[in-house]
């Protein structure tokens, strides 16, 4: 006994206090941190964020881009003023810029590096590893069978190592068994799908950042030189500035649309042809090139892509003077998309003592409508072209600094005044003088304008080679099977050997099970009796686990 007890001084156990149990302690910062990573880098998190990553592109499918269509956001925001206000700040208009399409793109590419790239030093590792040792039951195995022979154990298991090695099996023999091991190809075949998909995002950021796409607008006869100041529209990656251009420049010398001319699909193209010529460098030799739909010009890791067309009348304007105030080709825009109806306007800001300007409508094939009371163009192709003139003059508005668009006339009605009597239809070659001596504007004929598209894009190689090993690996990943087989040999009665054979194939069993135990065998064997219920499988087996069907 002890002091206390022995002096009385301790109260009763009923009477004393319990002790008080510790309370758990949190998993603390660096706990939750580990958790939120085990979370991320699971193949759920991944499939969920591809799925996140999917349903974010929608927006930016459905809704017009600033990136693509800047005209078409502003139309839509004019139109929806309560409703666009709210998408905008989203960023729905810009989703593929957008900071939460980035932060979810992110944590794919990490969520996915993080479940993949262990999961493949793994597989190495299980690759360099001896086969698993044979189970202690091998009658409980999917496929399995038992035979006596007169070889050696030593000789049946030199005899498997040889059958089982000639089928490309890993093969280690120890402990009176022989464990053989193939079909990691198909594990292969998955990671390389998983890694190629993880590269297929890396080369799509990689595109992002440092490629650039710009379109631009060229007319028969006329050179593009690949310069910043020259795009219509440009939209750079977000790590190009633009300042490294590759330095070609393209001619477009003629361009040829086909339409057909019978039946329901009369007027509707066949096929656009751009004969071009280009130079790689300003100082490069030229070279022609034909530049189709599907067939784009490739030039110092560029594409240029053919795209819409349409035509470009050409103008002559003379001012009060008689002087010569603009004389080019001007690119009209298509009102009516089927018979390529179009209209655009002339600009002469030289022309004195008024500036004049003109807006024109263009029928490329003239004809009377059915009630006879307008023109209408019955053809897309310029077999009978017709342009009505509408003549302004006063401040086109180009001194002052602000700019314009090519395809629009600003001021009318404040600074720019109609002319008196000042509309006309004109036929290539003829000429409209404007009343009051304020000059005159001659339709020269007509040329056609393309549309092309520059991109740039380092990441394109990148993903196609990533998009092929994708295919290959889940190709191999459903063609190729794990499958495992063990040979056991002991001594039986009689001087004879007993061999167990058990084979596991990852899905439904192969016929190559059979085909191994043939070779086995040999052909001296004759066929094992049919086995019965005091043969079944485990029937005389010690009890045991069940070896497991996968690793």
């Amino acid at each position: 006994m002890t002091e206390t007890t022995e002096s009385g001084t301790a109260a009763p156990a009923a009477r004393q206090a319990p002790e008080e149990i510790p309370r758990p302690r949190g998993i603390g910062p660096l706990g939750w941190l580990r958790w939120a990573w085990r979370q991320l880098t699971t193949m759920r998190t991944a499939l969920i964020l591809l799925f996140l990553v999917a349903l974010g592109a929608v927006p930016g499918s459905v809704l017009p881009q600033r990136g693509q269509a800047p005209e078409k956001v502003a139309a839509y925001l004019d139109e929806h003023e309560t409703l666009g206000p709210w998408l905008d700040r989203l960023s729905m208009f810009d989703v593929f810029a957008a900071p939460w399409f980035a932060a979810i793109y992110i944590l794919l590419f990490v969520s996915l590096a993080g479940c993949v790239l262990p999961r493949a030093v793994k597989h190495y590792k299980s690759m360099r590893a001896r086969p698993p040792a044979a189970p202690r039951n091998l009658g409980r195995l999917p496929q399995s069978t038992t035979y006596e022979t007169d070889a050696s154990p030593e000789d049946v298991l030199a005899e498997a190592r040889t059958v089982l090695r000639g089928r490309r099996f890993r093969v280690d023999v120890s402990g009176g068994s022989a464990a053989a091991e193939k079909g990691y190809l198909g594990e292969s075949g998955n990671l390389l799908f998983h890694l190629a998909l993880l590269a297929l995002l890396f080369a799509l950021g990689l595109g992002n950042l440092f490629g650039y796409r710009g379109n631009v607008l060229l007319t028969e006869g006329k050179t593009f030189a690949n310069s910043l100041s020259l795009y219509d529209q440009f939209q750079p990656g977000r790590a190009s500035n633009g300042d490294d251009l590759a330095p070609f420049t393209v001619t477009l010398d003629d361009f040829r649309a086909d339409y057909e001319t019978e039946g329901a699909k009369r007027g509707q193209a066949t096929a656009f042809n751009a004969k071009i010529h280009y130079r790689e460098s300003p100082d490069g030799a030229s070279k022609p090139w034909d530049l189709r739909i599907n067939h784009p010009l490739k030039v110092d890791g560029t594409k240029v892509y053919l795209l819409g067309h349409g035509y470009a009348p050409v103008f002559t304007v003379r001012d009060a003077k008689g002087d010569v105030a603009f004389q080019d080709s001007v690119p009209f825009l298509e009102m009516e998309p089927r018979n390529l109806t179009s209209e655009g306007v002339i600009k002469a800001p030289d022309a004195q003592p008024d500036q004049l300007a003109f807006y024109a409508i263009l029928w490329p094939t003239a004809t009377a409508s059915a009630d006879g009371k307008q023109i209408v163009s019955a053809f897309p192709a310029p077999i009978r072209p017709v342009v009505t003139i509408t003549a302004f003059k006063g401040d086109i508005g180009l001194d002052s600094g602000s700019p314009q668009s090519v395809y629009k006339l600003e001021g009318i009605g404040k600074t720019l005044q109609p002319v008196k009597d000042g509309q006309k239809l004109l036929e290539p070659g003829q000429t409209f003088k404007l009343p009051g001596d304020a000059g005159s504007i001659t339709f020269d004929g007509l040329k056609e304008w393309t549309s092309l598209s520059v991109n740039h894009d380092p990441g394109r190689i990148p993903a196609l080679i990533a998009a092929i090993l994708a295919v290959l690996g889940v190709a191999t990943s459903f063609m190729v099977r794990r499958r495992r087989v063990w040979v056991r040999a002991r001594a039986g009665e009689g001087g004879r050997t007993v061999v167990e054979v058990g084979g596991l194939t990852l899905g439904n069993p192969t016929s190559e099970f059979d085909d191994i135990v043939t070779a086995l065998r040999g052909p001296e064997e004759g066929p094992g009796p049919e086995p019965g219920p005091e043969h079944a499988p485990g029937a005389d087996d010690e009890p045991g686990p069940a070896p497991e069907s996968k690793e």
